[in-house]
């Protein structure tokens, strides 16, 4: 997740102090535009073509020319709005002081979604919400929750291992201020760029993916892998009835900001398990349903009043990301309207010719850098930074869900999480309609 794209329109009235962000057109809009008329005039010309061989001699040959050439035409022609206005945002983090202190920036909650401990790894769910926990954000204001829709302790085993590393982690990237906060890739990187002690955090990080890996290998966590009273009790929780699509809710906080420190007596963000509960002859929805779940759950516990959606394989590779969402979210200068801001996405392990496409630029950044110029981008499913608000109609909360004002660990936030977390919560509501994330 990198640079900024932009989820509203306006631009910053820098006669009203300092720009938070300045938005311009791409250079290459009037070349697009003078392109666009150009090939629509051959486009009229191909077609007139065909409408006059067709006059003089009809058949099936030149009649399906006419409609395949017509179908290229059409498809074409609804992109094109994508081209006519490509604009560039660029964003002045070092202005935020003048809008907002420290201590006044909104709580953000992040939600990463898993579902299968095998086709997604749990080692690579850790290291997406180690890249965010490592945010260069007040650790009071951010919150980490994990939607484990297979419901599988592997996942849970996984979470608790990295809720340790990370009191080394932390500290470690706050100190040195790097810029790479997922361990995968900082430790893939090249060793000059490592700083002193580096060799012992990585040595650290091997042994939790080895057990991690081992434990997922094995399809089982044995008691040597289990470190205390409290770790059995919550995997106790497994019984012989529970599948993955057919169980109770099942919610571990695994670090409470304010009780839980790092190895430098610094506080460390709250980090949250979830696997919503599900009865095989109710519908869940699949992720949708799950960041619904994730939605009502963190509204007990924080309630903070951004969120940040993230897939379990996009890491963040940018400790800023939050500060540079805050200079559009936090603008006043911005459309009130302004529902979210949605980031891009860039993809790993992609030669630099991409023959086959994977980077997939005209989804990730060709049409939201135009779409940007016109009404927004469209949320890609992941990287989108959404004001919580919006999910509840404009209320920052609905009377079902309030915020809980007790330590997220309490026995009555704890109950008031399982509630809204339980499979038939939703029946008879709102919820997928008009509340939360729309189901299809």
């Amino acid at each position: 997740m990198g640079g900024g794209g932009g989820g509203g329109g306006g631009l910053t009235d820098q006669s009203q102090g300092l720009a938070l962000h300045t938005r311009e057109q791409l250079p290459r809009t009037t070349a697009n535009r003078v392109f666009a008329v150009v090939y629509l005039c051959a486009i009229f010309a191909v077609l007139y073509h065909h409408f006059l061989a067709l006059f003089h001699y009809t058949s099936i040959v030149s009649l399906l020319f006419l409609l395949a050439d017509a179908v290229l035409a059409f498809m074409w022609a609804t992109a094109q709005a994508f081209r006519m206005c490509p604009t560039r945002r660029r964003v002045f983090i070092e202005h935020l002081q003048d809008v907002a202190k420290e201590s006044d920036y909104p709580g953000l909650d992040v939600f990463i979604c898993t579902a299968d401990p095998y086709k997604e790894p749990p080692i690579g769910v850790v290291n997406t919400a180690l890249s965010v926990m490592a945010y260069d954000y007040p650790a009071e204001k951010l919150s980490v929750y994990v939607s484990d829709d297979g419901g599988s302790k592997l996942t849970l085993f996984a979470f608790m291992e990295a809720a340790r590393f990370a009191a080394h982690w932390l500290p470690y990237c706050r100190r040195n201020k790097i810029d790479e906060r997922c361990p995968e890739a900082y430790f893939g990187s090249n060793p000059s760029s490592w700083f002193l002690g580096a060799d012992e955090i990585k040595l650290m990080y091997e042994n939790m993916k080895v057990r991690v890996e081992t434990v997922v290998r094995r399809g089982t966590i044995t008691h040597d892998y289990i470190n205390s009273k409290q770790e059995l009790e919550a995997f106790s929780r497994w019984s012989d009835g529970f599948t993955s699509q057919n169980h109770p809710p099942v919610i571990q906080v695994l670090l409470e900001c304010g009780t839980d420190e790092d190895v430098t007596g610094h506080t460390m963000p709250n980090l949250v398990y979830l696997s919503r509960g599900k009865n095989i002859n109710l519908p869940h929805n699949f992720k949708a349903g799950a960041l619904n779940a994730l939605l009502r759950v963190s509204a007990t516990m924080t309630n903070a009043p951004v969120i940040l959606t993230l897939d379990s394989d996009m890491y963040s590779n940018d400790p800023q990301t939050p500060l540079r969402a805050l200079c559009y979210l936090l603008d006043p200068s911005m459309d009130p309207k302004l529902a979210y801001v949605q980031f891009p996405q860039i993809f790993n392990g992609i030669n630099k010719t991409d023959i086959y496409g994977s980077e997939a630029k005209h989804v990730f950044q060709i049409h939201p850098a135009g779409m940007d110029g016109l009404a927004g981008p469209i949320y890609l499913g992941t990287g989108g930074f959404f004001w919580r608000k919006v999910f509840f109609g404009g209320q920052l909360e609905s009377s079902e869900l309030k915020q809980g004002m007790k330590a997220i660990r309490s026995r009555e936030v704890l109950a008031s999480a399982h509630d809204v977390a339980q499979c038939n919560f939703e029946s008879q509501t709102q919820w997928g309609n008009k509340m939360g994330f729309r189901y299809g």
